[in-house]
């Protein structure tokens, strides 16, 4: 008989628990759910400069806020929704629907969010009376260790089935497989390579895609103070890690120093033509991964990098385009602040500049279109392969957390096939949960068989 591994034994604790927490009524699951999120928003602070100090990525201020949004906005989505019992009864065709649980389900932490992700996926993982089993990145493991033990300790004092939510303490690439291929389902919140393997598993996988925001300006949108102001205070917020950052702007040649001039208005600073040619160098290695060293580095740090200064205040870094699509590796995700600039022809030539940077990399994810005209936002919800189009508003409004929009909150943002994953919407509780439905009999409302070809 082989020798139980360190993850046999976390999943037979978690197995326990899960049993335990199947038999709670929806207000005693509610109240965990609650504990959760509550635990790492009174905690945002001490946590976002523990993951500041240990990854050194990102911003404080924006991680405080980041993790004080998530779980705000995952409980005000969560505490009406019903998981357990019946959660639907449909009267007309007669068939009531009962939420079950999934059973132990694997949480992949990033580094780049590595509390609030667990904090938003566990909320929506617990809301449906399933254990849950942290996987650190080993990058940031000290801070998502604490933030899970944190969680813990508040769930204790609420009686909450022990091990409901346990975490890898020496995360390896090992105990991470080891993890996959043995809980019942996978949430994989991070990297290209971990979602890849989260969908290699062999388990049922909920992964992410990569991003690559695509923001457009149309012709008839000529706010341009408002686009500078949105989008660099989107893509300044910690220093560019997130997924849901700006990274092109497609707008009309005519108005280029006019976009120009109100990116510069609203504290973006302009690489000059030299020094932009040494950009791709530095954020990518020559083997095409995302090179570590420049992740969520600050723009003056970024341009003496460069060979150039730019004021300290700044908190984006323009350029000109180097070129669409596959000829220009800066068309990828940049995780850093920096946007690059797409002056258009026409309208048309806009969208498939766009689409063509999309198609190199970040299908699937989010673009922004800035228009007042219905039409053209519909054209390009039709062109772009996108899983969410946000119009005149933030990238990062895709996650829904600042409900401005009526996309659900969550801190996995599903890609569909496009970013080979299962889902192409916003990951929430209902995806956690299976469901029996009970279906009573009643009249058919189908005609007889020969008469449906009439």
């Amino acid at each position: 008989m082989e020798e139980k591994t360190v993850i046999d034994e976390m999943l037979e604790k978690a197995k326990a628990a899960q049993a335990e927490v199947e038999k709670y009524t929806q207000e005693q699951v509610d109240r965990l759910v609650k504990i959760i999120g509550k635990t790492i928003y009174d905690n945002a602070e001490l946590l976002a400069e523990e993951a500041v100090k240990e990854t050194h990525f990102g911003r404080v201020d924006s991680k405080i806020y980041k993790q004080k949004k998530a779980t705000a906005a995952a409980w005000f989505y969560l505490k009406d929704k019903k998981s357990v019992g019946i959660i639907e009864n449909d009267t007309i065709n007669k068939v009531v629907t009962f939420a079950k649980p999934l059973g132990v389900i694997a949480c992949l932490a990033p580094s780049t969010n590595p509390t609030s992700t667990v904090a938003s996926n566990g909320m929506n993982i617990i809301k449906c009376r399933n254990s849950m089993i942290v996987s650190p990145h080993p990058g940031a493991k000290n801070v998502t260790i604490h933030g899970v033990e944190l969680i813990n300790e508040a769930l204790k004092e609420a009686g909450a089935p022990e091990n409901l939510i346990q975490v890898i303490t020496e995360p390896s690439m090992d105990k991470t497989k080891e993890l996959m291929q043995k809980a019942d389902v996978i949430v994989a919140t991070g990297g290209h390579a971990m979602v890849k393997s989260a969908y290699s598993s062999g388990r049922p996988s909920f992964g992410v895609g990569q991003g690559n925001v695509q923001v457009v300006i149309a012709d008839d949108y000529k706010d341009y103070g408002k686009v500078a102001s949105t989008v660099v205070s989107s893509r300044s917020y910690d220093n560019g890690i997130p997924c849901t950052g700006e990274q092109a702007l497609h707008f009309p040649k005519e108005d280029y120093d006019k976009v120009v001039e109100a990116f510069v208005n609203a504290k973006a600073a302009v690489i000059p033509e030299d020094k932009a040619e040494k950009l791709a160098g530095l954020l990518f290695k020559e083997n095409g991964a995302i090179n570590p060293q420049y992740v969520g580095m600050k723009p003056a740090v970024l341009a003496e990098k460069l060979g150039f200064e730019v004021p300290e205040d700044s908190e984006v870094l323009i350029f000109n385009n180097r070129g669409l699509g596959r000829d220009n590796w800066l068309c990828r995700e940049k995780l850093c602040p920096v946007i690059q600039l797409f002056p258009y022809e026409n309208f048309e030539d806009g969208v498939a500049a766009a689409k063509s940077n999309l198609l190199w990399e970040g299908a699937g994810h989010t673009s922004v279109i800035y228009t007042e005209d219905e039409k053209k936002a519909e054209y390009v919800g039709e062109e772009l392969p996108v899983g969410r189009l946000v119009v005149n508003q933030a990238g990062g409004a895709a996650s829904g957390g600042n409900y401005i929009n009526g996309l659900n909150p969550t801190m996995s943002l599903g890609c569909g096939s496009w970013g080979n994953n299962s889902i192409s919407e916003n990951l929430t509780y209902r995806h956690l949960m299976n469901v029996t439905k009970l279906a009573y009999y009643h009249d058919c409302t189908m005609p007889p068989l020969d008469e449906v070809w009439l």
